[in-house]
């Protein structure tokens, strides 16, 4: 019989001629044989040592194809980092590229696709485990089939390895000895201790799954696809597991061993966090907030398909917004609150107070069951109009309104003995929560929601007395705080590239003056990264997960990273800089009185020349944002026609830039378009 997990053992036999897979402690189990330089793959049933090289590895990322060679990407290292219930869990700490051409082809672009692959699963957390689905909830586990191999029971959304794995998944149809070679990896956050509540045992677990459909950076993946994917995609499960502890990671406490023989009780709850579902981008151009553009392109078919999809996973949709209802932030808020109209039926809204609070909720809710999108209900709530002053305890308005919901939608529960698995409850609904990057606001309410749960949850099981909340607890109200705030940190740093604002709150349950500095400190750096940095790590994002093809792109040379724009243009910072250190440089010297006089014209020059710069760069800041190069982004392209025009017409600067063009393309990104290849 196929195995239905992945071996926990491989090591590979390299030659000149192939690339041999085998598990020791399968000596039956066919080798998996990867030909050199065509990457065709097929079994031997015979094994297959020797070889110039034997590596032992932690398993198979998968195999992808870059514009000259392909390669089998490969764990190398892995650590544990704790058990759900059993199963231990690991974290890939290392991998290696096994280049299929024994010598290997190299230039500027072959050479910068493996730099970002590379930095992309260096800091991207991506966990896996041999005996257990970590893509899937406690409650989808339930329902899936189990005589499926371990890759076909992952939900595909959070599958992070799906695309590269598919050489390997293409086999399996025909050859289903391959199954234990694929190895389903996830892409996100991931704790697991092992604490106590009033002396009973528990291991709380939690788990933040990113899709990988429409993922990218902060300013560069935004809003809905026409697929009904939206950006920043996150489902985060919270789990208290009683009864059998295994969060260390060797496995059960000896001095437990009593608790074997107990019933073992599985809690957990679930919620979800994506961008706001309409067509809109925020527009980098070196601006400290971004312009706001709101699509013309009706949502409302993308919508639909969005929340079909999510009231079919997740039962009734509990959509809480809270971005600003004034500001910039209210065109994104009108937009939702659009959307939700033109999909609902008969769609019935107005404010809604809470006992302490007048007019700072606006719901709509459908007034028919016509539909699946009818299960959506919206709620805003004015996150920082309410919490103004530091005043964050105020949040709990929100639970105020959202009482009853929370009531109804329960949470999984499970209990396990040796007669198996008996279900006793399932959730019924979910809380899809989002401010404008569904990071910082959406992390603070997730966090209040899960605690409410959680102590719903120890009450029913008996740990807590009826009335008594888990915060009374403060060893373990600790515990979790720091684990939601190590969550909040976790899912910014793949998404803005710094760690979450308001943690402070999150960790100490109150806003202080520290964690606002510490915030400021963290938004400049975000500034710097989305505008310098990202361009790269949306480009390892689109490679990875296979929205851009290398090989198919049509490109013949290294042209791909090439910088395109107009010497004039790519000159200016430098000079910038230059002016700047001299200035600088004379300040801080001392210098004879004879050349006063000409270090008095010199400073007078630098500082118009540091002025014209910097203004140069403030007016045309779309020309110096570090932009992706493999998916063309369309308004962006059309920014930088624009900016690009503009100089091009400036009286005295404009015959430099025509005359570097002259005779060539002066679009930076549209090159893009020759080698844009897209699975949708």
């Amino acid at each position: 019989m196929t195995a239905l997990f992945p071996y926990r053992d491989i090591n590979i036999h390299a030659s000149t001629t192939n690339y041999a897979f085998t598990s020791p402690s399968n000596p039956s189990a066919p080798t998996l044989v990867v030909d050199r330089p065509s990457g065709h793959i097929w079994l031997n049933d015979k094994p297959m040592t020797g070889g110039k090289r034997v590596t032992s590895i932690a398993g198979i990322l998968g195999m992808v194809r870059l514009r000259l060679d392909k390669y089998i990407i490969v764990i190398t290292k892995a650590v544990q980092v704790g058990r759900i219930k059993e199963h231990p869990v690991y974290k890939i700490q290392a991998t290696e590229f096994l280049p299929l051409r024994e010598k290997p082809l190299h230039d500027s672009d072959e050479d910068t696709y493996l730099q970002l692959l590379t930095t992309h699963l260096k800091n991207g957390p991506m966990y896996f485990s041999y005996s257990f689905d970590l893509t899937n909830t406690f409650q989808r586990q339930v329902h899936a089939d189990q005589n499926l191999p371990l890759w076909q029971r992952a939900d595909t959304r959070f599958f992070w390895n799906r695309y590269i794995s598919s050489d390997f998944i293409d086999m399996c149809s025909a050859s289903p000895a391959v199954n234990p070679y694929v190895l389903p990896v996830m892409f996100g956050m991931m704790s697991i201790t092992a604490t106590a509540v009033k002396s009973t045992p528990l291991s709380f677990i939690l788990i933040t799954r990113r899709s990988r459909f429409r993922a990218g950076t902060r300013y560069f993946s935004r809003g809905i696809d026409e697929n009904g994917n939206v950006s920043n995609f996150n489902e985060t499960e919270q789990i208290i597991i009683t009864g059998s502890v295994g969060a260390g990671s060797t496995g059960y406490d000896k001095n437990t061993a009593s608790q074997e023989k107990q019933q073992v009780q599985i809690m957990s709850y679930v919620q979800t966090r994506g961008s706001v579902p309409v067509y809109w981008a925020e527009i980098n151009n070196l601006k400290f907030v971004p312009r706001l553009l709101i699509r013309s392109i009706d949502p409302a078919a993308a919508a639909t398909k969005h929340f079909a999809e999510q009231v079919r996973i997740y039962g009734d949709n509990y959509c809480v917004n809270l971005v600003n209802q004034t500001g910039r932030e209210k065109n994104v808020k009108e937009a939702y609150e659009g959307v939700v109209r033109s999909i609902v039926s008969n769609p019935i809204e107005g404010e809604k107070s809470s006992l302490r609070s007048e007019q700072q909720f606006r719901a709509i809710e459908p007034t028919e069951q016509r539909s699946i999108v009818d299960h959506v209900h919206y709620i805003f709530f004015d996150f920082h109009h309410e919490c103004r002053g530091l005043k964050w305890h105020r949040a709990l308005l929100l639970l105020d309104q959202m009482g009853d919901a929370l009531e109804k939608q329960k949470y999984f529960h499970a209990t396990e003995s040796h007669a198996g698995l008996t279900v006793k409850n399932l959730q019924t609904s979910v809380v899809r929560s989002n401010c404008m990057d569904c990071l910082d606001r959406t992390n603070v309410i997730q966090s209040m929601l899960a605690r409410w749960t959680l102590s719903r949850q120890l009450i029913d099981l008996g740990v807590l007395n009826a009335g008594e909340k888990i915060e009374q607890y403060t060893a373990f109200e600790s515990r979790f705080r720091n684990v939601w705030a190590d969550n909040a940190d976790v899912v910014s740093r793949a998404y803005s590239g710094t760690g979450a604002l308001k943690t402070d709150f999150t960790r100490t349950g109150k806003r202080t003056t520290t964690g606002a500095l510490a915030d400021g400190v963290n938004s400049l750096t975000r500034y710097y990264l989305n505008n310098f940095r990202d361009g790269p790590r949306q480009d390892a994002y689109d490679l990875f997960l296979g929205t851009y093809l290398p090989a198919t792109s049509g490109i013949t040379s290294s042209l791909m990273f090439v910088d395109r724009r107009p010497v004039f243009i790519q000159s200016v910072p430098y000079v910038f800089l230059g002016a700047l250190v001299f200035l600088m440089a004379v300040i801080f010297t001392t210098s004879p009185p004879s050349t006063v006089l000409a270090l008095r014209f010199f400073i007078g020059f630098s500082v118009l020349v540091v002025v014209w710069c910097g203004i140069f760069i403030k007016n045309h800041g779309m020309l110096y944002i570090n932009w992706p190069k493999l998916n063309n982004l369309a308004w962006a392209n059309e920014g930088y026609n624009d900016a690009l025009g503009k100089v091009a017409k400036d009286k005295i600067i404009g015959k430099w830039v025509a005359r570097h063009e002259r005779g060539a393309s002066s679009i930076r990104l549209v090159h893009l378009e020759e080698g844009k290849k897209r699975i949708e």
